[in-house]
């Protein structure tokens, strides 16, 4: 417990330094007078000054802090060119927006580095093209292939593996190629429509090209196993537990997660009735979908729990093929931060899914436990969570001070003061409100043995 609470001081501090210093930097640039640089709250135990700036060190080590001549709510200029009020609006936009962007970039080297050292690649690419399950209506369906058949010829290629597949698809988008597979020693010789548009290469991953077609790989020969579940979705009320291995829906066996869901668009969240292994026993679970946000900017019927991942491979990639394994990477991230905030707004995800520090300790433990670069990668995934919560245009982050920023230039003229003070108070309010909340809901996460 000691080293996780270490760990999460070390990596907040990270993140909430780089936020503050691409605030420092930017007001630097644009001669705005930086009174403090900190790193940690505080009494300051030591430091430096240079020119009109105090480089010190904190008391509290968990981040940092930067203080700007004038930049205090309620705070009233004294006409110094100096203060950050004194200077043009785009100029304290920039420095408003600082923060995040550095906290943006920061995601990105993580993962670049990450991905420049430990690619991880999933086995089943380079294995026999098994598929695990034809959604229905879809051109796989119509050739009649079977969860469990595997794939013997792809247009020109004989016995593909699933990244030939994959590539021969976005090589032959909508056309129809040859196609053959085995059913329980049978050979079956058909074609497929290769059904779909041209990917974005940003998001695009194996499943969601195979989807138009409908094909879903096998991505192991075991199960579906259960590592954590979501409060208060449906594989928490139907029972499911961390261990839990999960076999087959209504009779259906399945490999793979994308399977298990193509399962349910196709069944349009009726309840179903999964086989679920638990200390080596077989039993049946009942449980009713819900619509949850995708990741992609849509809604599909899930179930609220984290799989084991299937056994996986490492490589090290280039420079190049890392910066774009890096942005695919973080703009699935953004994506999936931006449909959470977009249910909680709709009322479609609830607000007890959200963690606090609590929670994002729990996370630094197991995935410190797992390895070096699993603890970068969710480095890199807290980064772009404080970037994106900062741009909300909410008053006291930064994207409230832009919001206000682009109203004074809409108006042409300064909101009055004591309207600022007011909304500045109400707002820190909330943040308060909201920072309760979110450590409630973790306290609530917790085992019962370590609740007070």
């Amino acid at each position: 417990m000691i080293v996780t609470v270490l760990l999460l001081l070390l990596v907040l501090g990270v993140m909430v330094l780089v936020h503050e210093f691409g605030h420092f930097a930017v007001a630097k640039l644009c001669g705005i007078r930086v009174e403090v640089f900190s790193i940690g709250f505080g009494k300051r135990l030591l430091g430096f000054r240079s020119g009109d700036t105090d480089y010190r060190l904190s008391l509290l080590p968990l981040g940092g802090y930067v203080k700007m001549s004038g930049d205090n709510p309620g705070e009233a200029p004294t006409g110094d060119p100096g203060e950050f009020n004194a200077h043009p609006r785009w100029q304290r936009g920039l420095v408003a927006i600082a923060g995040p962007v550095a906290n943006l970039v920061l995601a990105f080297i993580i993962m670049l580095v990450v991905y420049m050292n430990h690619h991880e690649v999933d086995y089943y690419l380079a294995g026999p093209a098994q598929n695990d399950y034809a959604l229905r209506n879809s051109p796989a369906a119509a050739t009649g292939i079977h969860p469990g058949d595997t794939i013997v010829r792809y247009d020109h290629q004989d016995n593909p593996d699933w990244e030939t597949i994959l590539n021969t698809s976005l090589l032959n988008l909508g056309r129809t190629v040859d196609f053959s597979y085995e059913h329980d020693g049978q050979r079956t010789d058909s074609h497929i429509l290769v059904a779909g548009t041209q990917p974005d290469p940003s998001t695009a991953d194996v499943y969601s090209i195979l989807k138009p077609i409908g094909l879903v790989p096998q991505a192991q020969n075991v199960p579906v196993a259960v590592t954590s579940v979501a409060p208060d979705s449906p594989a928490s009320t139907a029972g499911l537990q961390p261990g839990d291995q999960i076999s087959a829906i209504d009779g259906v066996a399945i490999h793979s997660v994308p399977a298990l869901l193509a399962y349910l668009q196709d069944q349009g969240g009726k309840r179903s009735a999964l086989t679920v292994v638990r200390s080596g026993a077989a039993i049946t679970v009942g449980i009713t979908p819900k619509l949850m946000p995708s990741g992609d900017g849509t809604d599909s019927y899930r179930l609220g729990f984290i799989p084991v991942r299937p056994l996986f491979r490492v490589n090290k990639l280039s420079f190049g093929a890392a910066a774009r394994e890096s942005w695919k990477t973080n703009l699935k991230s953004a994506t999936l931060i931006k449909d959470v905030l977009m249910g909680m707004f709709q009322r479609r995800v609830s607000p007890k899914n959200l963690s606090g520090p609590i929670g994002i300790g729990q996370q630094v433990g197991i995935a410190a436990r797992d390895s070096i670069w699993s603890l970068f990668t969710l480095m890199a995934v807290i980064s772009m969570n404080l970037a994106i919560f900062n741009l909300l245009p909410f008053p006291v982050l930064d994207g409230g001070l832009i919001s206000l920023l682009g109203i004074e230039g809409i108006l042409r003229r300064d909101i009055n003061q004591q309207v600022k003070d007011r909304i500045y108070q109400v707002a820190f309010v909330c943040i308060l409100l909201f920072a309760a909340m979110v450590i409630f809901n973790d306290i609530s996460r917790l085992p019962h043995h370590l609740k007070m």
